[in-house]
């Protein structure tokens, strides 16, 4: 059978189709809610886990800085020892007070550079046990993210596989029913329930009021609505309007006046009785 063109649907069919459509969407949406905040929390500890991983990342490679730079100043300790140890040697041969007082020179700027270069090391080494700790902290905090994300993955695999199956059913059923409706009735559609903030693009009617903001819909309205003719939005909230009937959904109606309470019949007793019929009797 030759599948029939969304453009050839009667306004009726389109309304009972989007609702379809919407009923598909919403249960959809309520499994997705049983989630809760799971797939957020996940999210947020994986990005969490990845800042502290590149964090940990930074601090090692500051500690490998800070060890190449006592490397190298323990170099320069090494040729500031080599050089007093030679002018010191040097100091024996002089034969000037000129010559004696440029090697005294350089033995002393040899003498404070290596001071300055125990102090740069010193330092060095105070920084590394620092970042040391830092790096221990930060790899525990990672540790202790990692069991937090096993348990939070977990919980949200647990409901993804109890709610899998439906939830692919639904969508099949979704993918069959948008391909019955016209593009653009369907982008209006999509439209609207993206903005809706319960996720409802189509309502029926509830006691005389939109299903989806319940402002009042004028009788006109209302009859319009009930005829099918034409696709009606709420002037309110911009959702589309179907007929509780077109859409199967039994409204209890309130049929009749309310009754009025039966007042309570008051029994004389037999003494008031008596006193009556002596008064009617004087």
């Amino acid at each position: 059978m030759a599948k029939k063109d969304p453009t050839d649907l009667s306004v009726e069919e389109k309304l009972k189709t989007l609702y379809q459509l919407q009923s598909a969407l919403s249960s959809i949406d309520e499994k997705r809610a049983l989630r809760g905040e799971l797939p957020l929390e996940v999210q947020d500890l994986e990005d969490e886990i990845a800042g502290l991983t590149t964090r940990v990342e930074k601090i090692k490679n500051e500690i490998d800085e800070f060890q190449r730079a006592i490397t190298m100043k323990n170099g320069e300790i090494n040729d500031a020892k080599a050089s007093v140890e030679r002018y010191q040697a040097q100091l024996n041969e002089v034969k000037n007070n000129r010559e004696y007082d440029t090697l005294s020179k350089e033995i002393e700027f040899q003498t404070l550079e290596i001071e300055l270069c125990n102090k740069k090391i010193r330092e060095a080494n105070a920084r590394i046990a620092e970042k040391k700790e830092e790096l221990t902290a930060n790899e525990a905090l990672i540790k202790e993210r990692e069991g937090d994300l096993e348990v939070k993955k977990g919980e949200l695999e647990e409901i993804v596989t109890e709610t899998r199956a439906e939830e692919e059913k639904l969508k099949e059923k979704v993918k069959d029913l948008e391909s019955k409706i016209e593009n653009r009735l369907l982008t209006s559609f999509k439209r609207i329930r993206k903005n809706a903030r319960n996720g409802l693009g189509i309502v029926y009617v509830q006691r005389d009021a939109c299903g989806g903001c319940f402002n009042k819909i004028p009788p006109q309205r209302q009859l319009d609505i009930k005829m099918h003719k034409k696709i009606i939005v709420c002037e309110y909230c911009g959702r589309i309007m179907i007929d509780p009937e077109l859409a199967g959904v039994k409204i209890d109606k309130i049929t009749g006046e309310e009754k009025k309470p039966r007042k309570r019949s008051i029994r004389k007793s037999s003494t008031s009785k008596k006193v009556t019929d002596a008064d009617d009797m004087e």
